[in-house]
């Protein structure tokens, strides 16, 4: 099995940056290839933000694209989103999600194989 804990959420104003922390352990965790981050707001379908595979190739959303960036340190099973110029429109839940595949979900309804908790970023205007 494989956890998830993330780190790193919490209350900024508009302009301001945050980064986000996602360690991956467990004796599966071997399995893993991408690695990312999905954010839900109540009422709205879930979006995959950001996501990396482990030959490092990247995916991010275009709401964020030129603002959030996705890295990884494959030593340290750890994935990390840098968000830099907060808007109120990017508060939300955001979840770190892990999967054996080279890429993350984005169907609707269905998990990747691993999903974590989440860690709430709020942004004041």
């Amino acid at each position: 099995q494989v956890q998830l804990v993330e780190s790193g959420g919490g209350l900024v104003q508009a302009g301001e940056s945050l980064r986000l922390s996602c360690t991956a352990s467990g004796s599966t965790a071997y399995k893993i290839n991408a690695m990312g981050w999905y954010r839900q707001v109540p009422g709205r379908q879930r979006e995959l933000v950001a996501a990396i595979a482990k030959n490092g190739v990247t995916n991010v959303a275009n709401s964020v694209e030129g603002r959030f960036t996705i890295s990884r340190d494959y030593n340290k099973n750890t994935v990390y989103l840098q968000m830099n110029n907060l808007g109120p429109a990017d508060t939300a839940v955001y979840h770190c999600a892990a999967d054996e595949l080279s890429f993350l979900t984005i169907v609707p309804n269905t998990n990747p194989d691993y999903y974590g908790e989440g860690t709430l970023v709020t942004v004041s205007s």
